[in-house]
């Protein structure tokens, strides 16, 4: 599959992401998507990312989530949601298994990456 196919799959499963989770009473905003190479390069130099990160092919989304208008910031907080988005599509991988749990990341893995 090229990225943009890649890419594509991607949006479209994140929509289908949004829309599971505010069926389930969860409110969603948009975090990070696109990522510069540059402020990715940035910010493993500030050790708070990576600088191959998938964010950087589009390939990866930061999800802002919600309910009953509080911020739900936790890692464990998005488990319903990163165990939907694993059984969505074989690809997909949730931050909240990486070995530093970044429970709001979202990302389809790409040349070997996750």
């Amino acid at each position: 599959m090229t990225l943009g196919e890649k890419q594509r799959v991607f949006a479209f499963n994140v929509g289908r992401l949004i829309v599971w989770a505010n069926a389930q009473g969860y409110q969603v905003t948009l975090g990070e998507a696109y990522r510069t190479p540059e402020q990715a390069a940035l910010n493993a130099a500030k050790g708070s990312g990576i600088s191959n990160s998938l964010h950087t092919q589009r390939l990866a989304i930061d999800l802002n989530l919600f309910r009953d208008g509080a911020f739900l910031s936790d890692s464990e907080d998005h488990r319903p949601l990163g165990e939907y988005w694993k059984l969505m599509y074989p690809d997909n991988r949730w931050g909240g298994d990486f070995s530093k749990p970044d429970g709001n990341h979202y990302s389809m893995t790409h040349e070997g990456r996750a």
